[in-house]
């Protein structure tokens, strides 16, 4: 019988943000896959890794998943990954595959969770903390009250329009757009707080557009508020 593939989201940086249910999930699973050629190096391991005290006797699985836009280049990587976690799950193990934040919000893995279910494999998502609310309570604050809108946009792609839409722009992964995100800002006068490494030992808050850095860590996202339209 084939073993059962878990998606377990281990929260935006802090152990203690671990769920219970991720707990037991990793605790149980027999194989531990994270994205990254070197598994312990990977900041999904090291947090897992310091909330669950037997990681250091599980088997590991790494599986390389480019940071890219090249459809052909990512279509190789799933393939790949996919193979590997099949090897596992044939043999009858149960694998927990490590995201950061939540597996559902812009997770490499939910893409060989889909491969695995088309191929007929038992698999489950492991909810997570998404980074954005654990940085709005990291900023003591809410995300929208009342009747505002949330729009959670990833910084690589439609920023422009996106910061054109009333209520709370979410920019997620934003530390290589700083540039165009600030230039695209600073025609408003929206609201802006940065939140680099939430959760994390090199956690940074900026506050106002003049304290944002032109670049920052691929972990960064921005809460952008206002009334939006045209710029």
């Amino acid at each position: 019988m084939a073993g059962k593939l878990y998606g377990v989201g281990v929260g935006p940086g802090d152990p203690e943000l671990l769920t219970l249910k991720a707990l037991r999930v990793i605790g149980e699973s027999d194989v531990i896959a994270v994205p990254g050629r070197r598994p312990r190096e990977t900041v999904a391991y090291r947090i897992a890794a310091e909330a669950c005290k037997d990681m250091g006797q599980k088997e590991l699985l790494g599986i390389h998943m480019p940071m890219t836009k090249d459809e052909d280049e990512l279509e190789k990587s799933h393939e790949e990954g996919i193979k590997l976690l099949r090897e596992q799950l044939d043999q009858g193990k149960s694998v927990a595959f490590l995201t950061l934040g939540d597996p559902t919000v812009y997770s490499t893995y939910i893409y060989l969770h889909h491969r695995a279910a088309e191929l007929g494999y038992e698999t489950e998502i492991v909810s997570g903390v998404p980074s954005f609310c654990a940085a709005a309570a990291r900023l003591n604050t809410e995300i929208a009250k009342k009747a505002e809108q949330i729009h959670i946009v990833p910084a690589s792609y439609q920023v422009q329009e996106a910061l054109e839409l009333p209520g709370t722009k979410i920019l997620m992964k934003a530390g290589k757009q700083l540039s165009k995100v600030k230039k695209a800002l600073s025609a408003g006068q929206d609201t802006v707080v940065m939140v680099e490494n939430c959760g994390m030992e090199s956690e940074r808050v900026y506050e106002g557009i003049g304290q944002i850095p032109d670049e920052a860590g691929y972990y960064t996202l921005l809460f952008v508020k206002g009334e939006g339209g045209a710029r």
